[in-house]
């Protein structure tokens, strides 16, 4: 963990480095946070975090992974803070003792895309569970992002629902990478479907990316809410708790808020609702 932790700040103080060279300004307090690739790919954390570091001197670096690899990283105490979207990973984390005070920040949902002729013949289905199953008996293509992250977490729970076992499957084709780069995979592939969350899918669309429908939507297990969590200081008394909460409280205000759900794509759609209660 030691080990770890050195390479972290390693990382940290090349990127540090690397900016001090480039003339970018620098706070005196910095914040590393683990979030999920879908709050960085987007853009919202370039969006959102200047007006943090205004308010606060604190700068932030993100670690931009899925939400299973970002609790890891804070799991080792190399972050201070986490964003992510899987409340029954979240619930453990914080109840084996690594994070503290998890509050709601926004939500959106997931969607079932792929290819426009629709092979499978899922589009307009209301349930996620029997469009999977029809996919897995259509021999079709599905590709997953196999890496723990929250979407992952997601599409497991839907394949399980199914009754269907996709591990092996010739069919179904794992990438281990973010959104991003799944995303890309099923744009080469062109005869594929994926899930996916609406905010990367909405800001790929709009950027002209991807040009894939969304076939299936709406149902409530495609919900998809985001949490914040500070890491423990009992666990890691090293970690910048109180950056940690400062932050949870600026990104939950009224004001931070409002910012997200003003944050939209090239066309005009927003990416994710406000939901701090």
């Amino acid at each position: 963990m030691k080990r770890k932790r050195l390479l972290s700040i390693l990382t940290i103080s090349a990127l540090v480095c690397f900016m001090a060279f480039a003339g970018i300004a620098l706070s005196a307090e910095t914040l590393i946070l683990a979030s999920t690739t879908s709050t960085d790919n987007t853009g919202l954390f370039g969006y959102i975090h200047p007006d943090f570091t205004k308010k606060t001197g604190i700068t932030v670096y993100v670690i931009a992974v899925g939400t299973g690899k970002a609790l890891e990283i804070a799991k080792n105490g190399d972050a201070d803070v986490v964003m992510v979207h899987a409340r029954e990973l979240e619930d453990k984390f914080i109840a084996d003792g690594y994070g503290v005070n998890r509050k709601d920040v926004m939500y959106n949902d997931f969607v079932i895309i792929g290819p426009k002729d629709d092979p499978a013949g899922i589009k307009g289905m209301k349930s996620p569970a029997e469009a999977l199953k029809k996919i897995a008996e259509s021999d079709v293509v599905f590709v997953s992002r196999g890496d723990k992250s929250g979407t992952h977490v997601k599409e497991l729970d839907i394949w399980k629902l199914a009754g269907v076992d996709p591990q092996g499957q010739k069919w179904y084709i794992e990438t281990g990478r973010g959104m991003a780069e799944t995303l890309i995979m099923i744009n080469d592939i062109e005869k594929a479907y994926t899930l996916c969350d609406r905010a990367t899918y909405n800001s790929f669309t709009a950027d002209g990316k991807i040009d894939f429908p969304i076939l299936v939507e709406g149902d409530p297990i495609l919900f998809n809410p985001y949490g914040v969590i500070a890491v423990n200081p009992k666990t890691y008394p090293h970690v910048n708790y109180d950056g940690a909460m400062k932050y949870i409280n600026w990104i939950t205000s009224k004001e931070v808020q409002k910012m997200i759900g003003n944050f939209k794509d090239k066309n005009g759609n927003p990416l994710f609702i406000p939901d701090a209660k």
